[in-house]
């Protein structure tokens, strides 16, 4: 049986710097969720934001994205989505987002998947989990001046692994 996939996608190469916003707005949940979904609006990737932002709204029905340590990983695999997107933004005041460890949630992942790619979307999710286990790199990301310090910061810990 071939394998369809078999180039390994990695987060370094799936932030760009136009899907990074380091100035979230939202007051809640629903609108830090719609602010993601407008932050990879633009992509040919996706087809139907309301689709993959509805789809975003049920899986955290699931329970929350929220891993902790000042950070959510909210994703969402759908056929409106070509190929993976991934964005990153930051809101410095921190919300609640129903986080594991009951603190505010700073920095938000957000990974939008094709619908069949089962296997890669969660080995995309484990990877920035894994990085983002490292208080110094949450620090670092809390603290970066633009979105260019956010994709060296990316790329930084992306080569030591």
């Amino acid at each position: 049986m071939a394998q369809r996939n078999v180039k390994e996608i990695k987060v370094t190469t799936l932030l760009k710097e136009k899907y990074i916003n380091l100035n979230l707005k939202g007051k809640d949940k629903r609108q830090i969720l719609a602010e993601l979904i407008e932050l990879v609006a633009q992509s040919p990737k996706l087809g139907n934001k309301r689709a993959v932002y509805r789809g975003l709204l049920e899986r955290e029905k699931l329970g929350s994205t929220g891993i902790g340590n000042g950070v959510a990983i909210p994703h969402s695999k759908s056929e409106w989505v070509e190929n993976f997107i991934l964005a990153f933004a930051r809101k410095n005041e921190g919300i609640d987002f129903g986080a594991l460890d009951g603190e505010k949630t700073y920095l938000f992942f957000f990974l939008a998947s094709p619908k069949e790619e089962v296997g890669q979307h969660l080995k995309i999710l484990s990877e920035i989990s894994r990085l983002m286990k490292d208080k110094f790199i949450v620090e670092l990301l809390k603290k970066a001046k633009d979105r260019k310090e956010v994709l060296k910061i990316i790329n930084n810990i992306g080569a030591k692994i």
